[in-house]
């Protein structure tokens, strides 16, 4: 019983592979590389446009949220203790700087 099973189990995962495993060809001169470089290239503009518009404010919003908050936090911690923590929130307004500037440039850097 146990083989019979078995044995209807692979045969049932190897026609839904047979099946599901279709040949995939090229149009035509059967160049894949110009394929995908073509799908690139209209995609590229749609990823640009999505980074720029929704990616990269979303950072900056997360970050000057960050940002503020820790700036006060170390306030507080001044008024406590007398001594300013600078280092939190340096690193947070350099990385806010650089991801409020980064689409001026990146897409340079990456080549789109």
């Amino acid at each position: 019983m146990k083989c019979k099973r078995l044995c209807v189990m692979l045969t049932l995962s190897l026609l839904l592979v047979y099946m599901m495993g279709t040949t995939a060809f090229a149009a035509g001169t059967g160049d894949v590389a110009g394929a995908v470089e073509s799908t690139w290239q209209t995609a590229s503009g749609q990823i640009k446009t999505v980074v720029n518009n929704v990616v990269f404010p979303a950072i900056d919003l997360i970050l000057a949220v960050f940002f503020f908050a820790k700036l006060g936090t170390a306030y507080f911690d001044f008024r406590k203790s007398g001594q300013f923590e600078w280092t939190a929130p340096a690193i947070l307004f350099a990385c806010l700087v650089f991801t409020l500037t980064a689409p001026l440039y990146i897409w340079q850097i990456i080549g789109i």
